[in-house]
C-alpha cells in the first residue's frame, strides 16, 4: 500500500486529539530505570593504555524505561501514575525526585536492598564538537524481591488502574512485570465510553507472553529477534512478521517502528499502512525514542483516535524526539507545531 499522504489523516482531527490529552490519565507500569549521562571533554590519550582521558564536566540523571514513558505522558499533557520498583539507594531517591513534579510516584514500591537499575553513558567530545557516547555501563536491578513487596506492587497497580483511562506497560526485563498481572489490571481500567480502554505493552524480550492487548509498538530489531528472521528492505517478510505478531499476541493492532524506514501499522482485516519517517533521517539520538512513541500512542487511543491517527501522532513524536540528545521528551506544543507545519 502506498505511503499515506496528509489527506488520509485530517490534521485538524489530530490537533483535537492532542487537546484531549489533558483529560487522559495513564497508569504506567514497568521497570523504572535511571539513565545517567556523564559528560567530559577529551584531554589526551592515556600513557597507561590506548584510551582517552576525559576531564569530567557534569552528571545528568533522567528517568529511563517506564520512568521515561511516564515523563513523556506528562510532557504531552496527560496525567501519569508510575507503578514499579525502585531502590532506597541514592539513584532511586534521585529518580523519584526527578519524576515527582510531573508524575504521581506514590504507588512506587521501594524494597529494602533493591538496587535501582542504572544505565550510565559516558559522553566525550572536544570543546567545539558535540559529545559522543564512548561507553555504557549497565547496573541491573537486584533480582530477588520479597513476596510482601510484590503483593504491595500488585495492590498499587490495581488501585491505580481503577482510576485511569489507559494502561501503558514498559517491560525491560527487570522482573517487575508479568503478563497475568497486566491482564488483571487491564480489566479494571475506567471506561468513559463504550470503547475499550487501551492497554499497550512495550516488552524488550517477552512480547509474545502477552495476549489480548490493544496494541504494541516493537522496533524492527526486536521483531527480528522474537521471530528469528531478517527483515531489512524485504516488505514481504515485514508483512508476514506483522501478521504473525497480530495472530500470536491477539492484539487489535501492531505498530512496528523501523528507524529511518518509518513505521508499519498492522490491523486485523485491514491493509498494512506504511508511514514514512517524519523529519530528517539525520538522527541525533534514539535513546528512549520507543518510550515517546508508546506514550503518544497510548494518549491518542485513550483520547478517541483511530489506530492510524494514533500512529501518525506517534510518528510525529518519534521524529521530534530522535533529534534531541539523551533521554528526552516531546511536549504537546511541539507535537501541535509538527502537525501544523507538516507539508508531507
Amino acid at each position: 500500500m502506498p505511503s499515506p499522504t496528509p489527506s488520509l489523516v485530517d490534521p485538524s482531527r489530530l490537533l483535537t486529539f492532542i487537546d484531549r490529552f489533558a483529560n487522559v490519565r495513564v497508569a504506567v507500569f514497568g521497570d523504572l530505570i535511571v539513565d545517567e549521562f556523564i559528560h567530559g571533554d577529551i584531554a589526551r590519550v592515556s600513557r597507561e593504555a590506548p584510551v582517552l582521558i576525559l576531564n569530567y564536566d557534569s552528571t545528568q540523571i533522567v528517568p529511563g524505561g517506564a520512568g521515561n514513558a511516564a515523563s513523556n505522558v506528562a510532557a504531552l499533557g496527560g496525567s501519569a501514575i508510575a507503578i514499579g520498583f525502585t531502590g532506597q539507594d541514592e539513584t532511586g531517591r534521585r529518580l523519584l525526585e526527578t519524576l515527582r513534579p510531573q508524575v504521581d510516584v506514590r504507588p512506587v514500591v521501594r524494597p529494602k536492598g533493591f538496587r535501582t537499575p542504572t544505565k550510565t553513558r559516558i559522553l566525550a567530545g572536544g570543546i567545539h564538537s558535540a559529545k559522543q557516547q564512548v561507553v555504557r555501563i549497565d547496573r541491573a536491578a537486584t533480582p530477588a524481591v520479597a513476596d510482601g513487596d510484590r503483593r504491595a506492587l500488585r495492590a498499587n497497580l490495581l488501585k491505580a488502574a481503577a482510576r485511569c483511562d489507559a494502561l501503558l506497560v514498559s517491560d525491560y526485563g527487570g522482573g517487575a512485570v508479568s503478563a497475568p498481572l497486566v491482564t488483571e489490571a487491564g480489566k479494571l481500567l475506567r471506561r468513559p465510553s463504550r470503547s475499550k480502554s487501551p492497554v499497550l505493552v512495550d516488552s524488550r524480550y517477552s512480547l509474545l507472553r502477552y495476549r489480548g492487548m490493544t496494541t504494541c509498538t516493537p522496533n524492527e530489531s526486536e521483531v527480528e529477534q522474537l521471530l528469528g528472521i531478517r527483515i531489512g528492505d524485504n516488505t514481504r517478510i515485514l508483512e508476514r512478521a506483522g501478521r504473525e505478531l497480530l495472530r500470536r499476541t491477539r492484539s487489535d493492532a501492531v505498530l512496528i517502528t523501523r528507524g529511518s524506514r518509518g513505521m508499519a501499522l498492522f490491523e486485523r482485516d485491514c491493509r498494512t499502512v506504511h508511514i514514512p519517517i517524519f523529519g530528517s533521517d539525520q538522527i541525533a539520538d534514539v535513546t528512549g525514542a520507543g518510550d515517546t512513541v508508546m506514550a503518544t500512542m497510548t494518549l491518542a487511543l485513550a483520547a478517541g483516535a483511530s489506530f492510524l491517527e494514533a500512529a501518525m501522532l506517534a510518528n510525529y513524536a518519534g521524529g521530534l524526539v530522535v533529534m534531541k540528545r539523551g533521554t528526552a521528551t516531546v511536549t504537546a506544543d511541539e507535537l501541535r507545531n509538527a502537525v501544523r507545519n507538516d507539508r508531507g
